[in-house]
């Protein structure tokens, strides 16, 4: 029963969210991996997919007709590179899940689940290939809707679009971590490439934009957005088409100011 009350109070939030976000105009939509709780532990007895169908394919159709778009965003136990055979396990349950839940959405391959390549541990060539590996024996649900983001520790954008050549998987540039980390690739360089990953059934390529919280470790994403940096980095990038992820503390309220900024610059 408590499962049951989680989901149904989760269904009506995002419900509501969403419904708002159409309201103010914000249409890219990343659903919280906690929206179905324990949906690939073996605890579970509950049949979330049978139980939940109807009233995810609802949520669906208000996406569909609002012309939204969504994703989701895996937490960061999810690593499919691991040398460990029960978190590559784990971690695959889990993307199956999420993708079964894009899925009664009836949301097509636009709709994208998005994850980091994975750790180095010590030998980067030989994790890059148990990326590549496990990504080659996933399923066709979840391989349509997998992309990965370059990051700020380990795997640079050139690092993401290695394994895009080997194994197909499309590329988000985030504008921050590229400016963690990189190989001297401008921003506009660095965009273009990674948009070139993405084919027509993905949808418009997706992009995740931050900036650095001052007087913070480097690689902190920042608790409000900076306006100056996002008004430069649309400048840089004028020209070209694609969807922006924020991932800033405050969400709504720098979103809100983000679509301000964009649409004074006439790009949305």
């Amino acid at each position: 029963q408590r499962f049951r009350a989680t989901v149904d109070a989760n269904m009506t939030c995002l419900d509501r969210i969403l419904r708002h976000n159409v309201e103010v105009g914000l249409l890219f939509f990343r659903i919280s991996s906690d929206i179905i709780p324990f949906a690939s532990h073996s605890v579970l007895s509950v049949d979330w997919k049978s139980e939940y169908s109807a009233r995810l394919a609802a949520l669906g159709d208000y996406v569909k007709e609002h012309d939204m778009r969504i994703s989701m965003h895996p937490d960061q136990f999810i690593v499919v590179n691991s040398p460990k055979p029960d978190v590559v396990t784990r971690s695959i349950a889990d993307l199956e899940w999420q993708a079964d839940l894009l899925d009664l959405m009836e949301l097509d391959a636009g709709a994208k689940v998005q994850i980091h390549v994975g750790g180095v541990y010590g030998d980067k060539k030989n994790a890059t290939g148990r990326f590549i590996s496990t990504y080659n024996a996933l399923s066709k649900k979840v391989r349509d809707r997998l992309v990965i983001e370059n990051d700020h520790r380990s795997y640079t954008l050139s690092d993401c679009m290695d394994i895009h050549e080997r194994c197909g998987v499309p590329v988000v540039f985030d504008s921050f971590h590229h400016a963690c980390l990189n190989k001297g690739e401008s921003t506009w360089d660095a965009l273009v490439s990674a948009m070139s990953t993405w084919k027509r059934r993905d949808g418009v390529p997706m992009t995740d934009y931050s900036s650095q919280e001052p007087g913070m470790a480097a690689g902190t994403h920042a608790r409000t957005i900076d306006q100056e940096d996002f008004a430069h980095y649309l400048e840089e990038t004028d020209g070209l088409d694609f969807d922006i992820m924020l991932e800033i503390k405050d969400k709504e309220q720098s979103a809100r100011v983000a679509l301000q900024i964009a649409r004074s610059k006439g790009r949305c």
